[in-house]
């Protein structure tokens, strides 16, 4: 399995400009073939920082969600949101254990 894990900012006073466009990316990429977790989350005490986590089957379906018509319309908007700052890793990792 593919872990994403990281980081993007935008300015706080637009992130409800950008909550439209992010629920619009996450839900597509949830129904992806593959794809087992799809988030954003706000950073609680550094307002504008998200955290994004990606969870996937196999390079084949990384790929297939890049090439994507939904993240194509999500990066189209970065530049409006003034998103910066873009940080994020990919991991390959076995099996979840409970703990």
């Amino acid at each position: 399995m593919l872990l994403i894990t990281g980081t993007i900012r935008l300015p706080a006073a637009r992130l409800a400009d950008a909550r439209p466009a992010m629920r619009t990316m996450i839900e597509a990429s949830r129904a992806e073939p593959g794809c087992h977790e799809y988030s954003y989350a706000e950073d609680v005490l550094d307002p504008g920082l998200m955290h994004i986590n990606e969870l996937w089957d196999t390079r084949a379906h990384l790929q297939a969600h890049f090439r994507s018509d939904h993240i194509a319309a999500w990066r189209a908007h970065w530049a409006e949101l003034e998103i910066s700052e873009r940080n994020l890793k990919l991991y390959v990792v076995g099996e979840a254990e409970a703990t």
